[in-house]
Parts: structure tokens; C-alpha cells; sequence
């Protein structure tokens, strides 16, 4: 059951509405005016990227404004595709140091 977002011509409202079917869509309304000239909407769309995903596209040859370095999460990706392209394997104490870093774990350890 999908939720479409719509705007109204005459008014220029902006609504949501739940349409049970697909297949036979209800006539919409604007709930403001009462309209039935209304226009749907492209809403915006969200996807989660994996971790690895976000690793494989990452180029650490690329140089990065300071904001990039303030988020933890980013620092760590970059020092395991970093190790990833010199071929060094450090083990699982380093993507747990990673990861505590990442978290921000590590400063409660010290």
C-alpha cells in the first residue's frame, strides 16, 4: 500500500494520501480546498548502502575538505580501504580499532 504525496493546482497544497489499490486508484481530493485538480508527486527516495558498497567507491586518492575528516565513520572507512589498497592485512585488532573509533567507543577507553 503505497503513499503518494499530491499538490493541488488551485490552491497549491501539499498532501499525502494512502492508496489501498494500485490498480484502481480512488479519485483524490485536496484536502484544504476540496479540490479534484491534483497533480502526484515524485517523492524524494532513500536506500541504504552497505558498508562494502560504500568501501569499493571510496578513492582515497581523492583529497577531502576538513568536513569529511570531522565524521568518525568516514576516517575509519578510509583507513580500511586505505589498508585494503596497500594490500596490508592487520588483522581483526584492526577493524575492531576501527570500529571502536568509528563508534566512538575508543574514547571511553581512555
Amino acid at each position: 500500500m503505497p503513499i503518494y504525496e499530491y499538490e493541488c493546482k488551485p490552491c497549491g497544497a501539499r498532501f499525502s494520501k494512502l492508496v489501498m489499490t494500485i490498480s484502481n486508484p480512488p479519485q483524490v481530493d485536496c484536502p484544504k480546498c476540496g479540490g479534484g485538480e491534483v497533480e502526484k508527486l515524485i517523492s524524494r527516495v532513500r536506500y541504504h548502502r552497505s558498508e562494502s558498497d560504500r568501501l569499493s567507491e571510496l578513492d582515497t586518492s581523492k583529497p577531502r575538505d576538513e568536513s569529511f575528516y570531522k565524521d568518525s565513520r568516514n576516517v575509519g572507512l578510509w583507513a580500511k580501504k586505505r589498508a585494503k589498497d596497500l594490500g596490508a592485512d592487520l588483522g581483526s585488532e584492526f577493524d575492531e580499532v576501527v570500529d571502536k573509533a568509528r563508534s566512538g567507543e575508543i574514547l571511553e577507553d581512555l
